[in-house]
């Protein structure tokens, strides 16, 4: 499977945001972007002038597929999945991307980054309303309940997320039982509950050409 392997940090530095993919790293000292806050390479601090709207229309995309850790082929289909729904597109975007596991399960706190959730979901560390999940674009439904796995409770990497999810907070669209090491998905979010600057709207006008 296609993935990306280069920094983590040279993404949030292209998009000029902080994308918090580093888990609890992004949040202390040693955040590359908080160090060098311009982009990547040996022009990195000479970019600028003004931006034409398909290159505001790609970045707001390449930002957003960066966030939730989506390849452009896995992108490209959800966008269109969300297209065909009802109701407006862009916030059709957003809640099919929130509705993933590997996106659920680190809003939960059982991992410090999306990356990392998705590498837990996929060597079966987690179950959904009881049954082995492996697969992280898997979507959840209102009312799925979703768990660690009794042999996996000890792992580092899982105990480790628990104690440092409070720097980011659990939303309310989630109900997370720290001592079962159980969530569930209450419901999809409204669009004003997602605080992430972004501009869903760019993403269709570029898909729309």
């Amino acid at each position: 499977m296609a993935r990306y392997t280069g920094s983590a940090c040279r993404l949030c530095r292209r998009e000029n945001i902080k994308l918090f993919l580093k888990g609890d790293r992004c949040y202390g000292d040693k955040c590359a972007f908080e160090r060098r806050p311009f982009g990547p390479g040996q022009h990195g601090q000479r970019r600028g002038g003004k931006a034409s709207d398909y290159r505001v229309q790609l970045r707001e995309k390449q930002k957003v597929k960066r966030i939730y850790g989506l390849l452009e082929k896995q992108f490209r289909g959800t966008y269109f999945r969300a297209d065909r729904q009802k109701g407006v597109t862009g916030t059709n975007l957003l809640m099919l991307l929130e509705s993933r596991l590997d996106n659920v399960v680190y809003r939960m706190g059982f991992a410090n980054s999306r990356c990392q959730a998705r590498e837990l979901v996929r060597h079966g560390h987690f179950a959904i309303n009881g049954r082995k999940a492996t697969i992280p674009s898997q979507r959840l439904k209102a009312g799925d309940s979703v768990e660690v796995r009794e042999g996996s409770r000890s792992i580092p990497p899982i105990t480790g997320a628990i104690e440092t999810v409070v720097r980011r907070g659990i939303p309310g669209w989630i109900e997370v039982d720290k001592e079962k090491l159980k969530g569930t998905f209450k419901s999809l979010p409204n669009r004003e509950d997602l605080t992430m600057p972004i501009q869903e709207q760019l993403i269709v006008e570029l898909y729309s050409k």
